[in-house]
């Protein structure tokens, strides 16, 4: 088992700062299956940072839209049957051209056919599965820690992000965790969502998924730090995160980072 140093704390934090300076550079396209909940917050996310998103579920073309998108994102949120089609075909266009993908593995907890669909997913190698605590039981059978977190990374042969007070992030071989985060973030819808598709945001232009995974978190995170010092609810953190997301820079982002 790997456990970050001090250095290896640095080296991460920096990767973060050179990540989200490369999502501005090239501009990355990223695709989003994602529930109808969800899908504004998380374009305007995405656009804050400097993506391209794009969200068709049409079978006649979002094949098209994959193939030429640098990441992709499965959200289950809205487990209808046009989502599920549209699933099928993005992930086989994601893997003829070797586009990473995340899955974010939304309710799995709340239904047994939504979990079952998971697990067939899964099946499909996922880059990186990002869920919650309850998600992570549901899928895994075990209660969090780090050895069975590390253990279901091992067996998915994915990254595993899972979210919650203080963010774990494992690949089966290394393992970090990211401190940062407000409260108010729980209070928005999409929230979630969102952080999952600067997942994919950031493996559009980071091979490695565990650096592009923990950069995420941190952006994320940190960017709800700065929100909620201008918000006084929900309503305005709202907006406040989007700000945030887009103003920020990688010195503040390399000093408040909390990486361990």
């Amino acid at each position: 088992m790997h456990h970050p140093q001090a250095a290896s704390r640095n080296d991460a934090v920096q990767a973060a700062s050179d990540i989200l300076a490369r999502i501005r550079a090239r501009v990355p396209r990223v695709h989003c299956i994602t529930n109808s909940v969800a899908q504004n917050f998380t374009a305007n996310t995405l656009l804050a940072v400097g993506c391209v998103p794009s969200m068709t579920l049409s079978p006649e073309e979002i094949g098209a839209f994959v193939a030429s998108a640098q990441a992709l994102l499965v959200n289950l949120g809205t487990f209808d049957a046009e989502r599920r089609e549209a699933i099928g075909i993005a992930i086989e266009a994601a893997a003829s051209h070797r586009v990473p993908w995340v899955l974010d593995p939304v309710f799995v907890d709340r239904a047994k056919p939504r979990a079952a669909f998971a697990r067939e997913l899964i099946a499909r190698r996922p880059t990186v599965i990002r869920l919650n605590h309850s998600e992570f039981v549901a899928l895994s059978d075990s209660a969090l820690s780090r050895d069975s977190a590390l253990a279901f990374a091992r067996s998915s042969h994915a990254t595993v992000a899972v979210s919650g007070e203080t963010d774990l992030v494992t690949d089966g071989q290394h393992i970090a965790t990211v401190s940062n985060g407000h409260p108010l973030m729980s209070r928005i819808t999409a929230m979630g969502c969102a952080g999952s598709a600067l997942v994919a945001a950031c493996l559009a232009v980071e091979a490695d998924s565990f650096r592009a995974a923990t950069a995420a978190l941190a952006i994320m995170g940190v960017a709800g730090e700065l929100a909620a010092q201008k918000s006084i609810g929900p309503g305005s953190f709202a907006v406040a995160i989007i700000d945030a997301l887009y103003g920020l820079d990688g010195p503040t982002l390399v000093a408040r980072a909390r990486i361990g």
